[in-house]
Order: structure tokens, then sequence, then C-alpha cells
């Protein structure tokens, strides 16, 4: 996979790309408004994309059930699958670093029949491999900062509980396709609570897990949230991960508030801080950032624009821009427009 870098002098280009943050955020705010059809794509291209689109949505739908057939039984055929493929493009701009280019290629195999509770998977990017929590709390850090050689097979183990009940565990194991293979171990438990009569609600989420290669890991992640309407959403999450790898506790506290513009924009306003070590605690980044997000073709190809303040330890504090340019394209038999994740 290659990637190309390209160095720009900070003074000039602080506020282009600030103007630009804004201009790119304003226009696209005023058209999603206007806008209700389910593409933006001009009539040739369309006829372009789809037929390509539903080409290897097919192949993508066909091979994860035929896996599953294998391994399952004739339910197959009928059961929802969740397979995908996603196929992304992304620029990706920071004061003082330059600008990078890159291609990622994410997917995630589902095959829910192999038996009531044991469910084969195999999926690239894990979130084990997804690095700290100042890479992974960052929209703009999607791809490049990730482990390429990630993908797993394995075996989860689910309990039939609903989460709102009681704990909702899993427990998984399998092997890293990399050399050398990579074992791995791990355990997730989940929860979700309803906060007296009110709308808030507390959900945690909890794994910890085993490689060979790179040791122990362990993370925990408390989101408090609340509808405010309709179209907007309050969340409050809080995350703490360890690493052997690393032997450094980080912590993040993250307030955002996600806002549905129309079916297909939506907008996200967080303030993060992400801090590392329990011995002697300190802040290490703290920054604003905007994310608009707008599905760009019938839920299959979307657009994302994401502008950064950063406020970094390393810099003394003082304020470095940065955004993100993203395009993502989902391969599946159904299409899916909620990629939101409100």
């Amino acid at each position: 996979m290659t990637r190309a870098s390209l160095k720009f002098g900070d003074g000039p280009m602080k506020p282009v790309i600030a103007f630009i943050c804004l201009g790119a955020l304003t226009t696209l705010s005023c058209y999603s408004h206007a806008a209700e059809e389910d593409s933006d794509l001009p009539d040739w291209a369309e006829e372009r994309v789809e037929p390509f689109r539903a080409r290897i949505g097919n192949w993508v739908d066909n091979t994860s059930r035929n896996i599953d057939s294998f391994f399952g039984g004739d339910q197959s055929a009928t059961v929802n699958n969740e397979s995908y493929l996603r196929l992304g493009q992304e620029i990706d701009w920071m004061e003082g670093d330059g600008t990078s280019g890159d291609i990622s290629l994410r997917y995630r195999i589902d095959l829910p029949t192999t038996e009531e509770r044991l469910r084969l998977v195999i999926e690239s990017d894990p979130e084990e491999s997804q690095g700290t929590l100042a890479d992974q709390g960052s929209g703009r850090l999607y791809n490049d900062q990730r482990d390429r050689s990630t993908s797993t097979f394995g075996l989860d183990w689910l309990e039939s509980r609903d989460k709102r009940e009681n704990w909702s565990n899993r427990i998984g194991a399998g092997i890293r396709l990399r050399m050398p293979l990579d074992p791995y171990v791990r355990f997730t438990s989940e929860r979700l609570w309803d906060l007296g009569d009110g709308p808030w609600q507390l959900e945690s989420f909890n794994r910890v897990s085993w490689f060979n290669n790179e040791g122990y890991s362990a993370r925990t992640t408390w989101d408090v949230g609340r509808p405010l309407s309709a179209n907007r959403h309050l969340r409050f999450i809080t995350n703490v991960q360890w690493r052997e790898e690393e032997d450094t506790l980080e912590y993040s506290e993250v307030a955002q508030l996600n806002q549905r513009l129309n079916n297909r924009s939506a907008l996200r306003y967080s303030a993060i801080a992400i801090g590392e070590s329990a011995s002697n605690p300190r802040m290490t980044n703290y920054y604003l950032q905007t994310r608009y997000r707008r599905d760009i073709h019938k839920g299959i190809l979307f657009g994302d624009v994401i502008p950064e303040l950063h406020f970094q330890r390393e810099d003394s504090y003082d304020p470095r821009w940065a955004m993100t340019l993203r395009l993502e394209m989902y391969f599946q038999r159904e299409i899916q427009r909620d990629y939101f994740h409100f």
C-alpha cells in the first residue's frame, strides 16, 4: 500500500485550511437541507457506480453465505448477514506534519448460522490493533495509523442475553493472519441501563484480550447519553485502555453532540481530552472536532469533512489545525443507510 506525503509551509496554510473547513461545512450543510433526493451523482456516474456496487455487494454476500452454509446449516440463505467490504480514500493534513493520502480496504465476514451461540467471524482491523487512544479518538486517523496486517479468523461464543437485563458476555479465540501467525483470546462484556424514568441511558463495553505477539490489553468504555430531540443526541464517553506493549494507562473524555440534518446528512461536534499514566497523570492532548458526513449516493457512497483544532502537550498547547477529507464506498447486498452511529 503506497502513501504520498507533501509538506506545506505552516504560516500561510493555517488560515487557508481554516477557511476551507468553514466554507466546506457551510456549503454542504446548506446544500443538505435543500437536496432530498437519494444521490448527488450525475446520471452518467450513477450508471457506472450502481452495477459495480451490485456485483461486488452480491459477491461479498454470496461468499459469506457459502462459507456459512459449509460450517452451519440450510438457514444461511435466509438469515440476516452483516458481512461487508468497505473501500476508502482519505486525504489527511495536520499543521506542521504536512499532507498524506491513503487508500484502505476493510472487511468483515459474518457467519451467523455456524451454531446458535457459536459464531465464526473473519474481520480486518480488530480493536486491539487500532493504536493508542490518541490515534482512535480522532476520526482523522482512520486508516494510516492502524496496522495493515491485522485480519483475524476466529470463533466467538455468545450468550443469549439481552444487555438491557443482564451482562451480555462473549468469548472469542482464533488467530491473526500474519507471519508469524498470532493466536489470540478475548473476553467481551456489555451492559445497558436506563437511568431512572428519564431519557438518559448508560452503556458499558469492556474487553480483555491476549495476543501472543503483543501480550495483554484491556479496555473499558462508559457511554452516557440522551436524545435532545428527534434529530439531536448528546453523549459523554469515558475510555480507559491499557496495553502491555505500551505499558501505559491511557484515558479519554469526550463530550459529543450529534445532529441529524436530514436523512442523508449529519454533523457531529466533539470536545476531546486525552491523558495517560496512573502514577503521574497528565493530559497530553485537547482538541475540538467537527465532522460532517454526507450520504452521497444511495447509502453506499459517503463523504466526510473533518476539521480539528488541537492543543498538544508536546507543542506547549499551542493550537494546531488539522483536516481530513474522506470518501467511503460500502459493498453489501442489502443497503444500510445508517452509518452515522448516533
